[in-house]
């Protein structure tokens, strides 16, 4: 057999380092994996406040921070064509075979999906989100997302439910859609060498606090939990625009020596954070997947957690106690984790996800697609027109009129600097230490200075 293929990978998405969240995590991690396999990978992002141009991090890493400013949310302005010159100069530049888009937020990342299919490069899709199908803004966003995903190579998603959910709200072909959940860095959340001691029982919450997030809920699961339990206290971590409510049910139910608010947590200190604990509560309204419940069982924490999206598929039973997104019913599941808490093993539960889920194993597994991804015959601008005409009546025309004039943009600047003219830049090999993890080396470093 010959040498497996080296890929060349971009990796797009408004979310990354210094930003943290699930998606810039997901980035970060299956990048330094793919580049410990030998494969090229190279990240394209907007800049973050004074931080534009190409930075390194840790493995090598190259991050291209385009001239671009977040309009809402982290997201860039929508331009449709304004990003095509420097897309099409990175893709030369690093001489890229293939595009690797993350999350249907990001502007960034569906106009690279675009740009690069118009330039003939195969693409690559992860959805990293669930979304409905009756609200104005979720409308809008499953069109968008058929627009991107009409002519998308092949598209990944975090669980089951996020597979059936994107199908649906994409007409995706459900073969092109592969299933290839998160993992953790078992290395980072390990579980502290002793239990917190004492008869005192402390729950853990680290969350953004908004109303997807179930913030609501916990504004009234709390109080009646510290009520029931007199020895249970609170800890919340997380920053937003329900910490107002949160601030006001502890002075209302004078619970401010049993409920502690920590504010925005650094990734950092998530850990330490975690390790304070014995139960993990998530209370979200929606979920993909949620790495938040694999760092808490990693570092050997009970999980208590709403019964929705991918949730269910995250834990063994064993490890989670799953409740309807009701305030009733998850102080009946806190009760129940409370009763089988002296049975829990925080070591054993380590053990555990350290073999359940690792990030090499998902490097490997998007390998496998990214091969499946290159294999995926080239069609003409007619052929791919014909996908976006069956988008709908209105909306298939105004589709195929956006990827013509991409398409005529795209020869003028071919006319205008032609490819021979961008200096292509040499490939940077940086050795490896085979006996030493990868996400071990970041955890080390300071989170919030390696892009410096």
């Amino acid at each position: 057999m010959g040498e497996p293929k080296r890929h060349r990978v971009l990796m797009v998405s408004d979310f990354f380092y210094p930003n943290f969240g699930g998606v810039e995590n997901h980035i970060y991690y299956l990048s330094q994996c793919l580049l410990k396999l030998g494969h090229k990978v190279v990240v394209m992002t907007h800049a973050y406040g004074n931080r534009s141009g190409v930075r390194y991090m840790t493995g090598g890493l190259k991050v291209y921070y385009v001239p671009w400013k977040p309009f809402l949310m982290q997201n860039t302005l929508p331009t449709f064509y304004g990003t095509l010159p420097i897309i099409r100069t990175i893709l030369i530049r690093e001489k890229i075979s293939l595009v690797h888009g993350h999350q249907a937020f990001s502007t960034l990342c569906h106009e690279a999906l675009m740009h690069a299919r118009t330039m003939g490069y195969k693409v690559v899709f992860t959805d990293h989100s669930l979304y409905g199908f009756a609200d104005v803004g979720s409308i809008h966003m499953n069109k968008v997302l058929q627009f991107t995903l009409a002519d998308v190579s092949q598209a990944i998603c975090v669980s089951h439910t996020s597979k059936e959910n994107t199908v649906l709200r994409s007409g995706l072909p459900p073969e092109k859609v592969f299933v290839i959940p998160n993992a953790v860095d078992t290395a980072m959340f390990k579980p502290a060498t002793e239990r917190p001691s004492g008869n005192e029982i402390v729950i853990v919450v680290i969350s953004r606090l908004v109303y997807r997030k179930g913030a609501d809920l916990l504004v009234e699961v709390i109080p009646e939990v510290c009520r029931i339990y007199p020895n249970v206290r609170f800890i919340v971590g997380g920053d937003g625009p329900k910490r107002v409510r949160l601030e006001e049910m502890r002075e209302k139910h004078s619970l401010q020596d049993r409920v502690e608010m920590l504010g925005a947590v650094p990734h950092a200190r998530v850990r330490s954070v975690l390790i304070s604990g014995h139960i993990f509560l998530n209370s979200s309204l929606t979920e993909a997947f949620c790495i938040a419940i694999l760092e808490a069982a990693s570092c050997g924490l009970l999980t208590v957690s709403t019964r929705v999206g991918g949730v269910p598929e995250v834990l063994p039973d064993d490890m989670i106690v799953l409740a309807e997104p009701d305030p009733s019913d998850m102080v009946q599941a806190i009760k129940k984790a409370i009763s089988i808490l002296p049975k829990i093993d925080p070591q054993a539960m380590h053990n555990r996800m350290k073999k359940l889920y690792n990030w090499h194993d998902v490097a490997k597994r998007t390998e496998i697609v990214y091969d499946r991804a290159l294999k995926c015959s080239n069609q003409s601008l007619l052929e791919r027109l014909s996908r976006y005409l069956s988008c709908g009546a209105w909306a298939g025309k105004l589709f195929c009129l956006v990827m013509i004039i991409g398409f005529l943009l795209w020869r003028l600047l071919q006319l205008w600097q032609p490819a021979e003219d961008i200096e292509v830049v040499p490939d940077i090999l940086l050795p490896h230490d085979e006996d030493r993890e990868i996400l071990h080396d970041f955890k080390s470093s300071n989170e919030e200075h390696s892009l410096r």
